[in-house]
């Protein structure tokens, strides 16, 4: 039966790869749809410095290790993309992909509306697939520019978060880029430049980098490489946030302290039951010192007092909204150095020779003002559908994260999944989890509950994540519940969800991909 099953998968990233790997193994015609002309997502076109995010053993595919040639931990943007690509060539994953071709929309064909909001179970018989609906696909080929339709029984969407379409902040009339004389671009436009002429359009220009995550740090690098203290390069940020120097808090591993089931006793969890909520209260001071104890170490590395830069957050809100990132290696010495400058803007706006900070009289000079400012991930998912009412379920309402449940599945869309968008730790490592969990879904392995029964489990995912993430809980993050996560796709599919030997290592000991290897 499933020969014939034909699942769409829309892009080629991470997610992507995993999702056309998994579907392959259960028999089915997976058929990928990549708008660049690599795999890869983000990975194909980065800032030069860009290094891994996440200590190496917990960034790899389950079944294929990373290459003994590579020993750093945090290998750089070539490696990446090189360890993604071996592992597409060794599936032999590359021949179900379109490469440069772009989906422009996706709508459902089947029942109408109306039946549909009657269903009380996904799809209407709670089963993948149906016989009463198709989606059809709309692809622009982008080197011949002709369009075509494939009609399909499932459609997987991995468009990620970091990419396609940038957000860009908005201004009041005449306080915008266009009254600025230098020139603005957004990050994106900046990774996809060749390294030599990254490097050259910086140079000899006062350049201002807005924002404090992953891709600000490294421009900011780049720049005060280029320029040094001559013109040294500005960097805006809203907030302070913990950026890890590294992950060995004090020489302890930040993986035995967030990675384990011990860790995880200390949050509370959706669908806990009395005891785990008790502990979980009981452990509150424990929770608390985990916080101090880390905060302590970056504070002390980073020197984040003397810069003014010490989070009003704690170490868990950072961790809990998978806001974690690692600090460029020197980044604090170059501030010393006066070579990076870094500025509180909670808001700004553009004036002819420069960039005003909201409550300052005198405007900040620059030549070139670059947005590191993020995606409008959510925009783009939901822009991709046809049907308004499938726009409305995917968004969700204003003060939730985008509902889906076990992060993949939309209650109310059939036929359809969404994996790689809701972030961890380690988004590899959770995606193939989904990848997995989803081929077994398809493949008729267990089937979901009812609409009611998954949206009551979105909402307590919901109240968690608002809990402990605070204002970014938006993000669709797992957080620090990693394991508990992973427990109920575990036992959705019928695996073990305990994959350690012995009460000790179970309790203790960090868990990670090799722990998933087989069933």
């Amino acid at each position: 039966m499933a020969m014939e099953r034909q699942v769409a998968i829309i892009g080629a990233g991470i997610s992507g790869l995993l999702a056309c790997k998994y579907a392959l193994s259960k028999g089915f015609h997976p058929i990928v749809f990549e708008s660049q002309n690599d795999v890869g997502g983000v990975w194909t076109k980065t800032v030069q410095t860009t290094k891994l995010q996440t200590p190496k053993p917990v960034y790899q595919f389950s079944d294929f290790p990373w290459p003994d040639s590579v020993t750093e931990v945090f290998p750089d943007q070539h490696q990446v993309f090189d360890y993604i690509e071996s592992y597409a060539k060794h599936f032999d994953l590359l021949k179900h992909i379109k490469f440069n071709t772009k989906v422009s929309s996706i709508e459902y064909e089947g029942p109408l509306d109306e039946e549909m909001q009657s269903w009380s179970l996904w799809g209407g018989n709670g089963e993948p697939f149906s016989a009463k609906g198709k989606w059809k696909v709309m692809v622009e080929d982008l080197k011949t520019l002709s369009t075509e339709i494939y009609p399909v029984d499932f459609v997987i969407l991995c468009v990620g978060r970091f990419s396609g379409l940038p957000n860009i902040p908005e201004f009041p009339p005449k306080k915008g880029p266009e009254v600025f004389q230098g020139e603005v671009i957004h990050s994106m436009d900046y990774a996809a430049m060749d390294d030599d002429k990254a490097a050259e359009f910086v140079k000899g220009k006062k350049v201002i980098v807005v924002g404090f995550q992953k891709s600000a740090l490294d421009i900011a690098m780049e720049c005060s490489a280029a320029n040094g203290l001559e013109k040294p390069c500005t960097v805006f940020y809203r907030t302070a946030h913990w950026n890890v120097p590294d992950y060995l808090p004090w020489g302890f591993s930040l993986a035995h302290m967030y990675l384990s089931r011990f860790s995880e006793l200390m949050v509370h969890k959706p669908g806990e039951g009395f005891l785990l909520g008790l502990l979980a209260t009981i452990l509150a001071p424990l929770r608390w010192a985990y916080s101090k104890f880390v905060e302590a170490d970056i504070k002390r590395k980073l020197r984040l007092e003397k810069h003014g830069m010490v989070p009003e957050h704690s170490f868990l809100h950072e961790i809990s909204s998978c806001l974690i990132s690692t600090v460029p290696e020197k980044f604090y010495d170059k501030v010393e150095e006066g070579k990076i400058k870094l500025k509180k803007a909670p808001s700004f706006s553009f004036c002819q020779n420069g960039v005003l900070v909201e409550g300052e009289t005198t405007p900040i000079e620059a030549d070139l003002v670059i947005l590191a400012t993020g995606f409008q991930s959510e925009k783009k998912l939901r822009d991709i559908f046809v049907s308004q009412t499938f726009q409305k379920h995917i968004a969700g309402s204003h003060d939730a994260a985008i509902p889906l449940y076990r992060e993949c599945i939309q209650p109310r869309i059939p036929q359809l999944a969404v994996l790689g968008f809701s972030e961890s730790i380690s988004n590899l490592y959770t995606s193939e989890m989904r990848c997995r969990w989803l081929a077994e879904l398809l493949d008729g392995t267990f089937k979901l509950p009812s609409i009611k029964e998954m949206e009551k489990d979105v909402a307590k995912w919901d109240e968690y994540l608002k809990t402990y993430s605070g204002k970014y809980y938006r993000r669709k993050c797992i957080g620090a519940l990693h394991i508990w996560y992973n427990d109920q796709l575990c036992k959705d599919m019928g695996w073990n969800p305990k994959r350690k030997k012995g009460f000790f290592a179970e309790l203790f000991e960090p868990y990670g991909p090799l722990d998933y290897v087989t069933s």
